[in-house]
C-alpha cells in the first residue's frame, strides 16, 4: 500500500472516504498546448524558449525526440525549456524516435516530419501501434508526403521521407482525431505550397481552436476560404509573443470534482476564463450538476454539492468522460453521455475500461457504442463498502477519475497508481493536500 501523497509507479494507493477537499492549488500547464509549441518549434530556423512546459511523461519523451532530431535542447527550472538551432543529422540513417504511448506526439510527428530533413523510423508502445494513423497518412499522402507502413497498414511504425510535403489539395476524415487535421495544419506551414484541407469529418473540434492559437503565436494562420476547407500559407515560423504554457483544463477537471463530490471548496491557480481550451467548457457542466463556480483573475474557485444529473454531449470534449462518470452516481437521476465512440482508440477503450470499473465498484452502467447511461443510485442511499482494487488499464484519466468515486465510496483502492506520470505525475500529492 502507497500513501496518498507519495504514490509512486508500484503497488496500490487506498483512496481515504469521507474527507472534505479544501485549498489552493496551481494546475500543471497544460499538455495540448505544450505539445503543439513543441511540434512548432521543431520547424523553426530560431532558438525557441518555451516557458512553464508540461513535466510530464508525454513530453519527456517528447524532447528526446526533439534532441534526436539535431535539437540541443536546456531544460530550466520550473518547466523552462531553451530549444536551439537545428543541427545537421550525423548519419543517413533513419532517426529512430519512440513516441512511448503519446498519440498525440505520434500524430504531431508524422506530419512534421514530412517537412523536416532527413529519413525517419516512428513507433512507440504495444498499445500506440493499435492507435489508427490510416487517414492522416492518408492526406499526408496526397500532399506530396512520402510514409510507408511498416508492419500493419495504418498503424505504428512508419517510415517517413523528411521535405516531401508539396502541398496542394487533399480530403481528410477526422472523424477519428481532431489531432488529424491540427499535425496537418501545423506541418502546412513548412510545405513547398500553400495546402487546402477540405475536411470530411471531425470530432473534438475546440482543440482546432488551441492550435490555431498556438499558429499565431508563430506568425502563421489559418483561413477558412469555405465551410468546409480550411487552408494554411507557409511562412516564416518564428515566436511572436512569449511562449508560456497555460494551465490545464483537462487536468483541472479532478480537483473541481472532488471539491463538488465532497461538499469542499478548491480554488485552481493558473487558469484563463477566456481559454481556447475545449474541456473549459466541462466548468459550466459542472454548475449546471450543481457546483458553484466563480472566476477570479487567472483562478477559479468550485464549491457546492452534486445535483441534477445532465445529459451531455461531450463529442468536443472527450476526456472529461471518465470525470463525468465518477460523478454520475452521486447525482441526482440518470447521467446521459453521448456522442463520445472516438474514446475507444485513446490509452485504453475509456468507454469499456470505465463501465467495467463503475460496475465492479457497484454502479449500474450501460454502455453504448457511443456514450454511457449511469444511474445516480447513490444520490440518497449509502454505497457499498466491499473492497474493490481499480484497474486502470495503464490509462492515466481512469486512474484518477475513479479516485475520485473513493471519495464517496469506501474501500477503494487504485492500482498502477504511476500511470498519471503520463500528464499529471503530482496528482496524488496534490490530492493529498487538498484532503489535509
Amino acid at each position: 500500500m502507497v500513501e496518498l501523497g507519495a504514490a509512486g509507479a508500484a503497488g496500490v494507493v487506498a483512496i481515504p472516504t469521507g474527507r472534505v477537499v479544501e485549498g489552493t492549488l496551481r494546475v500543471p500547464p497544460s499538455k495540448s498546448v505544450s505539445n503543439r509549441y513543441l511540434m512548432l518549434a521543431l520547424m523553426v530556423d530560431v532558438p525557441v524558449r518555451i516557458g512553464d512546459l508540461l513535466e510530464a511523461d508525454d513530453t519527456a519523451f517528447f524532447l528526446r525526440a526533439v534532441e534526436a532530431l539535431g535539437r540541443q535542447v536546456e531544460r530550466g527550472p520550473g518547466g523552462d525549456v531553451q530549444i536551439g538551432r537545428q543541427s545537421e543529422l550525423a548519419s543517413d540513417d533513419p532517426v529512430s524516435i519512440d513516441c512511448g504511448a503519446g498519440g498525440t506526439m505520434l500524430r504531431f510527428l508524422t506530419a512534421a516530419l514530412t517537412v523536416l530533413p532527413g529519413r525517419f523510423r516512428l513507433d512507440g508502445s504495444p498499445r500506440l501501434r493499435q492507435r489508427p494513423v490510416g487517414a492522416l497518412v492518408a492526406c499526408l499522402r496526397s500532399l506530396g508526403a512520402h510514409i510507408d507502413y511498416l508492419e500493419n497498414d495504418g498503424y505504428a511504425p512508419l517510415l517517413i521521407e523528411g521535405s516531401t510535403l508539396v502541398g496542394g489539395g487533399a480530403e481528410l476524415d477526422a472523424g477519428e482525431s481532431s489531432q488529424y487535421l491540427s499535425a496537418v495544419l501545423m506541418a502546412a506551414t513548412r510545405a513547398q505550397e500553400p495546402v487546402e484541407v477540405r475536411v470530411r469529418a471531425l470530432t473534438s473540434c475546440p482543440y482546432l481552436a488551441i492550435t490555431a492559437d498556438a499558429l499565431a503565436a508563430f506568425g502563421a494562420r489559418v483561413e477558412a476560404p469555405a465551410e468546409d476547407v480550411l487552408r494554411v500559407t507557409p511562412v516564416d515560423l518564428a515566436p511572436r509573443r512569449p511562449l508560456v504554457v497555460e494551465g490545464d483544463y483537462s487536468a483541472a477537471a479532478y480537483p473541481a470534482v472532488a471539491a463538488l463530490l465532497s461538499g469542499g471548496r478548491v480554488r485552481l491557480k493558473g487558469l484563463r476564463e477566456d481559454s481556447p481550451q475545449g474541456d473549459r467548457r466541462f466548468f459550466d457542466l459542472l454548475q449546471d450538476a450543481g457546483a458553484r463556480v466563480e472566476w477570479y483573475d487567472g483562478a477559479v474557485e468550485v464549491s457546492g454539492r452534486p445535483g441534477r444529473a445532465p445529459v451531455a454531449d461531450l463529442g468536443d470534449v472527450p476526456d472529461q468522460v471518465p470525470t463525468l462518470a465518477a460523478l454520475a452516481p452521486f447525482l441526482d437521476g440518470t447521467t446521459e453521455i453521448r456522442n463520445v465512440g472516438h474514446l475507444r482508440i485513446k490509452e485504453s477503450d475509456r468507454l469499456a475500461a470505465t463501465a467495467t470499473e463503475l460496475t465492479r465498484l457497484g454502479v449500474p452502467v450501460d454502455e453504448r457504442a457511443d456514450g454511457l447511461v449511469i444511474e445516480g443510485c447513490w444520490h440518497d442511499a449509502s454505497p457499498p463498502g466491499a473492497p474493490v482494487r481499480v484497474e486502470t488499464y495503464d490509462d492515466h484519466r481512469i486512474a484518477m477519475s475513479m479516485a475520485l468515486v473513493g471519495l464517496r465510496r469506501p474501500g477503494v483502492t487504485i492500482g498502477d497508481p504511476g500511470v498519471v506520470s503520463k500528464s499529471y505525475p503530482n496528482f496524488w500529492r496534490d490530492l493529498g493536500t487538498l484532503l489535509g
